[in-house]
């Protein structure tokens, strides 16, 4: 009789599994069509929302911020699904602004294949590649660009990077401007970088899902990341050598996914 009670539990937990795989199958199975994927940055300073002009923030090299200029380009996303499967968006459409100044946090990739999308890649500034196409092949980016302060001129190329306003610190007692423009210099000195993120969540798209990932945007480690770049020895960092590659490097480190809202189209 224990032996049948037995037998019979443990049936209904084969059972239970089997049942629970199959409804796996079943979610994975659904997903069919396209959609929208939005990205949307939420900029902050060392977990304090980043607010323009108004708040004032400490950074690890004993300097006070003001800022009054947060803005970056990312590029060239790519989405990887659970299988290991890449999804390339399409290049002519893969730049992007975004400006706290302007409002402009929200990235959104149209028409996104179905699937269970569970890490991404992307670029931080402008590849070789797109640059080199001239100004008639950067399309209608080149005007956003332009109208947001994101390049110096056409031949010295974009800003990936531009980031203002004003600091004190132990050494320097009154409030003075600096400017962090990064980004590559025609062809010369190439700071474009990629980033990879993997998803707490995946991200699920279908006809009948679109949906947002969540990025928090660290801008304190622009000056406190990897290398810790002072604006008491050097307020304005433009085209350097050796601080504008550095600066690339800590802008890297910026990005960071909070979370996924997987929602029926435009339910978000």
């Amino acid at each position: 009789m224990k032996f049948l009670q037995k037998t019979q539990f443990l049936f209904l937990i084969l059972s239970l599994i089997l049942a629970s795989c199959s409804s796996d199958d079943d979610a994975a199975q659904s997903l069919d069509g396209e959609n929208d994927l939005v990205i949307e940055f939420d900029n902050s300073f060392n977990g304090d929302d980043l607010l323009l002009g108004t708040s004032t923030y400490v950074n690890g090299n004993n300097e006070t911020l003001t800022i009054n200029r947060f803005n970056y380009i990312v590029s060239n996303f790519i989405l990887i699904d659970a299988e290991g499967n890449e999804y390339v968006y399409p290049k002519d459409d893969s730049y992007f602004v975004v400006s706290e100044e302007e409002k402009m946090t929200e990235v959104t990739l149209k028409n996104i294949p179905a699937g269970e999308y569970v890490s991404m890649r992307f670029g931080v500034g402008v590849d070789q590649e797109k640059y080199l196409q001239g100004a008639a092949g950067q399309g209608d980016f080149l005007q956003v660009a332009e109208a947001t302060n994101m390049m110096w001129s056409w031949q010295a190329g974009y800003k990936f990077l531009n980031f203002e306003g004003t600091f004190t610190s132990p050494e320097v007692a009154t409030a003075t401007d600096f400017k962090i423009h990064m980004g590559s210099h025609g062809s010369s000195l190439d700071n474009y970088k990629e980033v990879s993120v993997n998803l707490p969540t995946a991200a699920l798209v279908s006809d009948a899902l679109s949906p947002v990932v969540h990025f928090a945007v660290d801008a304190n480690e622009v000056l406190d990341g990897n290398t810790k770049i002072l604006l008491s020895e050097k307020a304005v960092v433009m085209v350097d050598e050796v601080k504008s590659p550095q600066i690339a490097t800590n802008t890297t480190g910026m990005f960071r996914v909070d979370h996924v809202h997987n929602g029926e189209h435009g339910d978000h």
